[in-house]
């Protein structure tokens, strides 16, 4: 027995060994596989989050909207009150404005914007802004005014200017007009160009969603009242603010051509103002329209002056209802011709600019209301003095909305 047991006893020992080194190949193995599946999978995830955050990038502005509003379920549906005074961002976000610029053609710019989802309440929570949209010539020589308009504001409203293609001038980085040029075409007086501007400048505000007023003005307007009571106006309306009546005379109905017709009737014929402020609904409608503007381009010409005709017979076709059938921009036209008054340094004073914010009254959401006009237009140039002069009490001027 001790003989066997001593033979034995070498060749336990080599399989003891053996068995040893065996365990060892394999722990190496399953280590070598181990590390292998995670840096597969950490490539994976890398590569993974790198495709979510490129089609997030080169999602549209008008789709990505669509995109948020499909977690409705998980997200605030109802927007935050404006705050009464928003605190001005600091002096470091206002050194790389954001620039508006872009090579899209009026084609494809009113087909995005006309793919922003319709709904009236987001699916995220937003403060809601205003759009204020020139069209001009070029130069704004009153953007000083509309500077302490719009300062300490910042947030709450968007700006788009929508010059002369040929004008070249420069603003400084903090002007708050800096980067907001949206790519515009030549404008002629009394040509469909004109409507087509004032199309382009509604479709490039309507890509940021947060824009729920539409006022259109021009390097000629200024405000009349600060920017808290305009803001407040806008905002809580339930109406738009477009000039749109049944003229009967030469320069209304004498204006139809009635090849316009089938599609627009004379009893649908309208006459307003150009200067007119919308609400995102409408504002859709409008860029979207592909029935009724080529009737007027092909069958309004001057004397039919398309400005005067196409947004207040569209609004009368599209949402009566809805339309105060005024403009809040005020103009005069107590001198015969076929332009407003204009007005110089010599017609600013306290009581010139009260007379036209509170010297007539209307209704304002359905009650009657002391103000009117938001805005005047036709000031000249070397009337920028005289108005930031009384700059501190209009700013100061807080006025009730309605008055019963």
């Amino acid at each position: 027995m001790g003989n066997a047991h001593q033979q034995n006893s070498p060749i336990f020992a080599k399989l003891s060994k053996f068995h040893l080194q065996l365990s060892h190949v394999f722990h190496f193995v399953f280590f070598v596989i181990g590390f292998s599946l995670g840096i597969t999978l950490c490539l994976y995830a890398k590569s993974f989050s790198f495709n979510l955050q490129a089609n997030l990038v080169s999602l549209a502005p008008s789709s990505l909207p669509v995109l948020l509003f499909q977690q409705e379920a998980e997200l605030s549906s109802k927007p935050l009150t404006p705050p009464e005074l928003p605190r001005p961002p600091p002096p470091d976000d206002r050194s790389q404005p954001m620039i508006i610029m872009h090579d899209m053609d009026d084609g494809e710019l009113f087909r995005r914007a006309s793919l922003v989802p319709r709904f009236e309440v987001f699916p995220l929570e937003h403060v809601p802004k205003v759009a204020f949209m020139f069209l001009t010539k070029g130069p704004m020589p009153l953007a000083p005014l509309w500077e302490k308009f719009f300062q300490g504001h910042e947030g709450l409203y968007s700006i788009y200017v929508h010059p002369s293609p040929s004008y070249n001038g420069s603003l400084p980085l903090n002007s708050v007009f800096y980067g907001r040029r949206i790519p515009s075409k030549p404008v002629e007086w009394g040509k469909p160009t004109m409507v087509d501007a004032m199309r382009r400048l509604l479709g490039n505000a309507l890509l940021e969603f947060t824009n729920q007023r539409f006022v259109l003005l021009s390097e000629t307007c200024i405000p009349l009242f600060n920017f808290t009571t305009t803001y407040s106006y806008l905002i809580n309306t339930n109406e738009t603010y477009i000039a749109s009546y049944d003229d009967p005379r030469k320069v209304g109905r004498g204006r139809y051509n009635p090849q316009m017709f089938p599609t627009i009737s004379i009893s649908q014929w309208r006459k307003g103002s150009q200067w007119f402020e919308l609400n995102r609904k409408l504002a859709i409608e409008i860029i979207s329209d592909s029935k009724y503007y080529p009737i007027f381009q092909e069958y309004c010409s001057p004397p039919c002056y398309m400005d005067e005709h196409y947004f207040p017979t569209l609004v009368n076709i599209l949402a009566p209802e809805e339309n105060s059938n005024r403009s809040i921009t005020w103009v005069d036209w107590s001198k015969s011709g076929p332009h407003p008054g204009k007005f110089g340094r010599q017609d600013v004073s306290d009581e010139f600019l009260n007379r036209i914010r509170l010297g007539e009254n209307c209704t304002y959401n359905g009650k009657i209301s002391s103000i009117c006009f938001l805005f005047a237009r036709k000031f000249l140039p070397n009337t920028l003095q005289p108005l930031l002069q009384i700059v501190p009490m209009w700013l100061n001027f807080n006025p009730s909305l309605t008055s019963m």
